[in-house]
């Protein structure tokens, strides 16, 4: 698991990578309110395929949880991520 603590990590969660612009805009509706997978996909430009892989990628880097394993499992930002949501702020400012 990626140390998210300081912002350690969100840079390369966020930014890393070519999926950074779709990860800022997951992380941001996750932001507005807890979701589904489903949810933010239905974002004209995000399929759910999408989206589920980004939710993976967050989970295993400790910048989301969620509820349960079930079918229905909703999804927040992490502690982690809340502690350092001005560093989210400020890369999703710049993938977006």
């Amino acid at each position: 698991m990626t140390n998210v603590r300081n912002g350690g990590g969100l840079w390369q969660v966020l930014a890393g990578t070519r999926g950074g612009p779709n990860r800022a805009r997951v992380l941001r509706a996750l932001d507005e309110r807890p979701r589904n997978a489903n949810q933010p996909a239905e974002d004209p430009d995000l399929s759910y395929k999408t989206v589920t892989y980004h939710l993976d990628v967050f989970e295993e880097n400790a910048v989301v949880r969620s509820t349960d394993t079930d079918y229905g499992t909703v999804y927040l930002p992490s502690e982690r991520a809340r502690s350092n949501w001005e560093t989210v702020e400020r890369i999703i400012q710049q993938v977006e």
